[in-house]
């Protein structure tokens, strides 16, 4: 009488490789245990930095390091050497695959709610995920009375821009930009902005972030030889534009139709121009 043939996989028989884990979460350099991530659950004196990873390797690292230091420099009177950070860096897209979405977040070990710092060197938090690329657009922007605090820095906890993007939401835009006391545009919820005139690249003049994404684009279009100037610009200017962008570290230029009301030509040459430019910074690995 014939046996049974057997279905269930030999405990010696080879098994598929296993792919990379898309999320990892490391603190100074190894995985982060749920003891060490659980008092940052609802912590919100940090900053950070964020960038995409392509074939482990991500464009404007100098500039990454750049705000990381002094960012921590301004919120804790110290920072880590950015040889420690690229360190650190590299050991979090090792424990990933080659293309990822990165964020770096820096806080003090002594936490928050206290009148001064211990002024020991912050921790990191390097965090991965899938790698993002952005809307398409063109996306429509409700202008919202804001003003972040600490423009300059990349911070953390900040409830208002995702309340703003719902109220957008809410109104039928895509998402907000923000306008100050003094009516100058800033920046969006999670974007800087640019403009076109036709033949400059027009940056709004305010307190705001000056992303990553915008440095790479601006030191390469003054190597391509395009014009740029820094300009105030309120929604009334709007009319006089030819174009408008938003950009973050997903993406150097997705179109805006419209701010509020009014309606920005759509400009893919302009467009081209930001990516052409963005495109033209090495990709280096940490």
């Amino acid at each position: 009488m014939p046996t049974d043939t057997p279905t269930d996989t030999p405990h010696d028989a080879p098994k598929p490789p296993t792919a990379p884990p898309l999320f990892a979460v490391q603190r100074n350099g190894r995985a982060a245990t749920a003891a060490e991530l659980a008092p940052l659950a609802f912590a919100g004196y940090a900053h950070f930095t964020a960038a995409q990873v392509r074939g482990g390797r991500l464009r404007g690292l100098d500039l990454h390091l750049a705000r990381l230091r002094h960012a921590s420099v301004e919120l804790f009177g110290r920072a880590l050497p950015d040889d420690q950070v690229r360190t650190w860096l590299r050991a979090a897209l090792a424990a990933g695959p080659a293309d990822l979405s990165l964020t770096a977040t820096a806080y003090p070990p002594a936490g928050e709610f206290t009148r001064t710092g211990d002024r020991a060197e912050p921790d990191l938090l390097v965090r991965t995920g899938p790698p993002a690329t952005g809307p398409d657009g063109p996306l429509a922007l409700a202008a919202v009375a804001h003003e972040r605090v600490l423009p300059e820095l990349k911070h953390v906890g900040e409830v208002a821009k995702t309340y703003y993007l719902r109220q957008a939401a809410a109104r039928g835009f895509d998402d907000a930009v923000f306008v100050d006391r003094r009516g100058r545009l800033s920046e969006g919820t999670i974007w800087n902005l640019a403009f076109w005139d036709g033949t400059a690249v027009v940056w709004p003049d305010a307190g705001m972030l000056i992303g990553t994404t915008m440095g790479v684009v601006r030191r390469q279009l003054d190597r391509l030889g395009i014009p740029q100037r820094v300009q105030e610009l309120t929604v009334a200017d709007l009319p006089d534009l030819s174009g408008a962008v938003v950009m973050n570290s997903w993406t150097p230029a997705v179109p805006v139709s419209r701010i509020d009301s009014v309606p920005l030509p759509q400009a893919p040459a302009f467009v081209e121009l930001l990516h052409r430019a963005y495109r033209s910074e090495p990709a280096i690995a940490p």
